[in-house]
């Protein structure tokens, strides 16, 4: 999933500011390209399966996640490019076209250095 639009940047944004959706993405980025079976990710997180399925559905559905059934298992695994699109939706016009490594951190604003 592209993120091109205001409203795909949003449903992103959405399903990712929720306790139990935030940890499951993010122990979904640590196991990496590979993935994780959702049985290991409700025991690693210590949530009940159901709960846990509605909530990888939703990042699902914001092409967060992305699903493949192994026989009776279903395999879970983060859509690192979709990540990357919503960073660079959000950071595409940073600064104004100028260079943005410490150029308005608020400390050094805050001091006047």
């Amino acid at each position: 999933m592209s993120i091109t639009t205001s409203e795909t940047a949003i449903a992103a944004l959405s399903a990712l500011a929720q306790e139990h959706r935030l940890a499951a993405f993010r122990l979904l980025v640590e196991a990496g390209p590979e993935g994780l079976p959702a049985g290991t990710v409700a025991e690693r997180l210590e949530i009940p399966p159901s709960s846990l399925s509605f909530h990888l559905a939703h990042l699902e559905r914001a092409g967060l996640v992305a699903k493949i059934r192994l026989g009776r298992t279903l395999l879970y695994s983060a859509r690192f490019e979709t990540v990357r699109g919503l960073a660079d939706y959000l950071l595409e016009n940073c600064c104004g076209g100028r260079a943005c490594a410490d150029v308005a951190a608020p400390e050094r604003l805050a001091k006047g250095a």
